[in-house]
């Protein structure tokens, strides 16, 4: 006969306990306990599931070999850029973003593309507990998708997925989503944290043991963080996040956690008819070079991961009517702006006591680069003291807290990308090594926030 036993477990961290508590003694979170039932499994029952787990023989160090780990390419190469080369037989990636940005679409996408190239001679599973057959179907031939080695289920049991994945035998099996999915021996509602680790859990196992690869995707809250327990970023292989920029144009791939590669790196698609474009020249879609000089706009150049991206920097200083002026900043880090912003009215005699300042990144893009520094400073001056900047001017350099600029990684990548673009001026720090060649760029050693502030001012 079955048992079944109540807890109550917080839906933040994973933390259970045996009653109720307003505030988890785990992640300090108030009001995260909620009740669940599980089943209490007997002696037998317990021994099965043990001898059923995916498990290794205790083996030296030395004898641990690498074989198997070698990246697949997908084809797609934002994602390949991503995951660092490719997908690894028996990895699993979780795939998280909010509602519509197109995590369906590139899982649909990866399927046609890999099935048409490093996976051509195995199957592939699509698992749905969101949508029919037909409106998959429906998509996928609107994305034309055909293949007959993609499977496709539409099911929440956790137990048929699992019948259909012994039948089928995928290399390449896709989950969509694993907050729709259920345990057949807890009785308590998908989605709970209980029913999410169980499900985890137990896909983990099956492609591990099988060296299949899984995408799992995942749902995102209206906080930004992933729905369900932070447990489960701990037990998959890799973790993307899909977001979207704001002209809901351009998707933003973003890695972080890779055990088989890099987790700087950021992939950029485009939204079309058609479905989901790689972006490739991501520099010239994140900030176009406008034509004319405009004031309170600065260029630079991060690296993200191990590519150049340009990026925009505008600000806007404006008189406020308020007792505290504002500072506002989109896409850059507030703290680091108000240190720069007193270095700035330190070093400049600028007063900003009476003004608000707005200080925006274009591109939808969140960048924690220190080499923006300098454009943020010349963006503020350009918009304080109306000196308009000209558009073939770029900025690369980390502001000190005592105004000096100081030097940056990769600056020789960052220049020759600059150049690339048509810039003919480039702001940056003193350095003692050479430079790489460039043809179009003239490189500006600038000193400290007075020097810029001459350099700017000069006709």
């Amino acid at each position: 006969m079955n048992k079944f036993k109540t807890i109550f477990r917080c839906q933040d961290c994973g933390y259970s306990a045996a009653k109720w508590q307003g505030r988890c003694p785990e992640c300090g979170n108030w009001n995260s306990f909620a009740e669940e039932v599980e089943r209490e499994f007997s002696k037998s029952e317990s021994k099965s599931r043990i001898l059923a787990e995916f498990s290794f023989e205790p083996a030296r160090l030395s004898d641990a070999k690498a074989a198997g780990h070698a990246s697949i390419p997908t084809g797609i190469t934002e994602l390949d850029r991503v995951l660092g080369g490719g997908i690894i037989k028996g990895q699993v990636t979780l795939l998280a973003g909010h509602p519509g940005v197109g995590k369906s679409t590139l899982m649909l996408e990866l399927s046609k593309s890999i099935s048409n190239g490093a996976l051509k001679d195995s199957k592939i599973l699509y698992v749905s507990g969101e949508e029919s057959m037909n409106q998959i179907g429906a998509r996928a031939e609107r994305l034309g998708v055909k293949s007959d080695n993609i499977y496709v289920l539409s099911e929440t049991n956790l137990a048929k997925i699992m019948d259909s994945f012994n039948k089928i035998k995928p290399g390449l099996m896709i989950l969509d989503s694993i907050q729709t999915v259920f345990h057949p021996e807890f009785i308590s509602s998908p989605g709970t944290v209980g029913q999410i680790r169980e499900c985890a859990m137990e896909l983990l196992k099956v492609c591990k043991a099988n060296n299949t690869a899984m995408f799992i995707l995942g749902h995102i809250t209206k906080e930004g963080s992933l729905a369900g327990p932070k447990i489960l970023e701990h037990i998959v292989d890799a973790v993307l996040y899909f977001d979207i920029e704001k002209n809901n144009v351009y998707r933003i791939l973003r890695s972080y956690k890779n055990r088989f590669g890099p987790t700087s790196e950021l992939g950029i698609f485009e939204m079309a008819e058609t479905g989901l474009k790689s972006v490739t020249d991501a520099s010239r879609i994140l900030a176009e070079t406008a034509a004319k000089p405009l004031i309170g706009r600065a260029f630079s150049m991060i690296i993200e991961g191990s590519r150049p991206i340009l990026v925009e920097v505008q600000a806007l200083v404006s008189p406020t009517y308020y007792p505290y002026p504002r500072r506002m900043t989109t896409g850059l880090d507030l703290n680091r702006a108000q240190v720069l912003i007193a270095a700035i009215e330190k070093n400049l005699r600028l007063k900003f006591h009476n003004a608000d300042i707005f200080v925006s990144l274009q591109g939808g893009l969140k960048i924690k680069d220190p080499g923006l520094d300098l454009a943020f400073c010349a963006a503020v001056i350009s918009s304080a003291k109306d000196i308009p900047l000209e558009p073939d001017w770029i900025f690369m350099g980390e502001m000190g807290i005592l105004a000096q600029v100081s030097n940056i990684p990769m600056l020789g990548k960052r220049l020759i990308e600059a150049d690339r673009l048509g810039f003919k001026k480039a702001f940056i720090p003193i350095i003692k090594k050479d430079l790489p060649q460039v043809e179009a760029v003239s490189p500006i050693q600038t000193e400290d926030l007075q020097s810029l502030y001459s350099k700017l001012t000069q006709k």
